[in-house]
């Protein structure tokens, strides 16, 4: 439950080993967080998480979740839930795939797509109506700055985000003046040490590693930062950087013909 100032004291990662996941753990830990729930496959890395974040104070739970596995969400998140209000959920799981591959097999393709999309749009409708009935706290949801417009070099990830990017958005249409507050973050390609691919490992999700224009690379310590303002703020839309904002406002109109000319 929020103190009485109205910082979150509880946090849950959807994607319990993202670098995006854990290093805004580390930020709400520094800010006042007291209990942290992971979710992710049990893992090693997974356990290891726990173990960082528990050396910083907080009490540090673990919790068996797997994205494609959509009939058992209900029942793992609600037990989390059922341990006391959570102030704060994040849902930071997602896979890049790889757009040559999966262009050639589409079960591959349709792996990315249940994971990116899917396995989200169960985890969120679950922790929606989770917060709604607790009758308060903050959903928030990392898209993509991928999902803004297809690119030939990502679009099945891109089309994955896009989806997911529009169902927050109604998401938190439905939730206004529930109390529950739902925020994206589309950031630029983000630059980490995760190298994993798999499916609810955790990976950010937002843009290949060290991919794009090196002015719209951001760090996962940068997007933490955005995610706690945001938080805040009870923004509804975050951008990283903030300048994409603009960007893509421009290149959302551009022709295809000329968009296809991009170095994008």
């Amino acid at each position: 439950m929020k103190d009485a100032f109205g910082t979150p004291q509880s946090l849950l990662v959807l994607g319990g080993t993202s670098a995006i996941g854990l290093a805004t753990a580390r930020r709400m830990i520094a800010r006042g967080v007291r209990t942290v729930w992971l979710a992710g496959r049990p893992s090693p890395a997974l356990t290891a998480a726990a173990d960082s974040l528990r050396a910083l104070g907080p009490v540090v739970h673990t919790v068996p979740f797997d994205a494609l596995d959509t009939d058992a969400h209900e029942e793992r998140l609600g037990k989390v839930f059922a341990e006391g209000p959570v102030d704060v959920v994040l849902l930071a799981f997602g896979v890049l795939g790889d757009q040559a591959h999966d262009e050639a097999d589409p079960v591959a393709a349709v792996r990315v797509a249940q994971t990116n999309y899917t396995g989200a749009v169960s985890a969120g409708l679950v922790c929606a109506g989770a917060l709604q009935g607790q009758g308060h706290g903050s959903l928030v949801v990392l898209s993509s700055v991928a999902g803004e417009r297809a690119r030939r070099v990502d679009f099945i990830y891109g089309s994955s985000k896009a989806g997911l990017d529009v169902f927050t958005q109604g998401l938190g249409d439905a939730l206004y003046g529930t109390g529950v507050h739902v925020m994206v973050v589309r950031p630029g390609a983000v630059r980490s040490g995760a190298a994993s691919g798999r499916p609810g490992s955790g990976r950010s999700g937002s843009g290949r590693s060290g991919s794009g224009r090196s002015g719209f690379v951001t760090t996962p310590e940068a997007v933490a930062t955005a995610i706690e303002l945001g938080l805040r703020r009870r923004s509804e839309t975050v951008w990283v950087p903030g300048s994409l904002r603009m960007v893509m406002a421009a290149v959302r109109h551009l022709p295809r013909p000329l968009f296809r000319l991009l170095p994008v």
